[in-house]
């Protein structure tokens, strides 16, 4: 019986203590089933959107050199990346043939120049023996028959006509000596500009057929030691923003893999109208301009482009990860479940491709107003912005009642 009191008593104590400390128990679970927000801060400052693409860096413009004659090569004086002057012969072709057909030519004009003169002297024939008939027909139109008069006269008339027949020889022959001296000229290859050879297809005694197609000996790129072009290609869901760039006249950079430590900058020159299609993507040509003055630039390369298509300063900059985030329903404020329910739902439909143009472009004005979360209590509460340009990690502030250094939810802590 007495054991049975103790065990009683010790059963009571034990229950009472229980009792005693269910609060305390009860405040250290809340505690420690307390989420944990991780935050991020609002910033003022500067933000800036771009577009970033590639492209290949080539000459402003390049000169295909050629031959307009066939021949051996017998002098050749331009090598790759040699920067010549204009008119400087690059190449010489075997002038031998050419300068036969000059000789030839030559002869044959002064000949036509002696044929006129021989002419001349015919004629000059004939119209003196028209006279002399004229005169004995004066004195007497016995000594000289009609058809002898007739004979006279068309003899003059020939030898006039035989007149025109060799001056036009003599053009003739003067525009055969012209095309031959012309060739013999051709036998010299020069540099039509100055600039730098980025190309040589020929080498000493290369036999060059010319009949059908000029070969092309040279490339040539002027003012390469000036500037260059970049070819870049942008989407078109991208092309916009860069016109509205060029004329904005706003800044490219970009950087090539020869020397990945150093920046260049350039400026939109065109936007060219031409698309390319390839694989149901729809890409337009767009051309930088940027200068080159140390030649580190070269044709080929490839540049990594980031152009800015807006800026903005002194505005409030929400870090990309806590517009990103929606939290999970049992951490937020009741009043604001029905956010978590309808309305971001239907912001994200959006990108469902759904709906007419008109309704397309509302639900595209509408996915820029999202909603951010702030700590108040246990629980989170919604704050409704609008969002402008993003760089990536940082969006735009349009509007919104948040304030600098306010601290934004963007996660729950896992408790382990």
């Amino acid at each position: 019986m007495k054991k049975l009191l103790i065990f009683l008593l010790v059963v009571g104590a034990l229950g009472a203590a229980g009792v005693a400390a269910r609060p305390q128990w009860k405040k250290w679970m809340a505690e420690r089933n307390k989420p944990e927000f991780e935050t991020v801060k609002v910033e003022r400052g500067e933000i800036k959107w771009h577009v970033q693409t590639t492209g290949t860096i080539e000459p402003v413009l390049k000169v295909q050199i050629g031959s307009f004659v066939s021949g051996p090569i017998v002098e050749l004086n331009a090598d790759f990346n040699d920067k010549v002057e204009k008119g400087m012969l690059l190449a010489k072709v075997d002038p031998r043939i050419y300068k036969a057909a000059v000789e030839r030519d030559t002869a044959s004009l002064l000949r036509a120049k002696a044929d006129v003169e021989r002419v001349k002297a015919r004629l000059q024939q004939a119209i003196n023996d028209m006279k002399r008939a004229e005169q004995l027909q004066e004195i007497n139109e016995g000594y000289i028959s009609q058809s002898e008069m007739d004979q006279l006269c068309f003899s003059k008339q020939a030898q006039e006509a035989e007149l025109k027949v060799a001056k036009l020889q003599i053009k003739q022959a003067q525009a055969s000596l012209d095309n031959s001296a012309l060739n013999l000229q051709y036998t010299k290859i020069e540099a039509p500009e100055s600039g730098v050879i980025i190309e040589r297809m020929i080498d000493p005694g290369q036999t060059l057929a010319a009949q059908f197609q000029a070969p092309e000996l040279f490339v040539l790129a002027p003012q390469m030691d000036e500037r260059m072009w970049v070819h870049a290609s942008v989407v078109e869901a991208d092309v916009g923003h860069i016109i509205r760039a060029k004329k904005e006249e706003r800044p490219v950079q970009f950087y090539v893999d020869a020397y990945e430590d150093e920046l260049f900058a350039g400026k939109i020159m065109q936007v060219r109208q031409n698309p390319s299609t390839e694989q149901n993507v729809v890409s337009y040509p767009v051309i930088v301009e940027t200068t080159n003055e140390d030649l580190k630039l070269l044709p080929g390369m490839t540049a990594n482009l980031s152009f800015e298509v807006a800026k903005r300063t002194d505005v409030l900059k929400i870090p990309s990860e806590a517009i990103r985030f929606l939290p999970d329903k049992k951490y937020v404020r009741e009043e604001d479940h029905e956010i978590l329910e309808g309305k971001e739902s239907e912001e994200r439909q959006a990108e469902s491709g759904e709906g007419s143009a008109e309704q397309r472009i509302e639900a595209t004005r509408r996915r820029r107003r999202r909603h951010v979360w702030v700590q108040e209590n246990d629980k989170l509460r919604a704050v409704e912005i609008e969002f402008g340009i993003s760089d990536g990690r940082f969006y735009e502030l349009v509007d919104g009642k948040l304030e600098d250094d306010q601290e934004l939810v963007y996660s729950v802590k896992s408790k382990k």
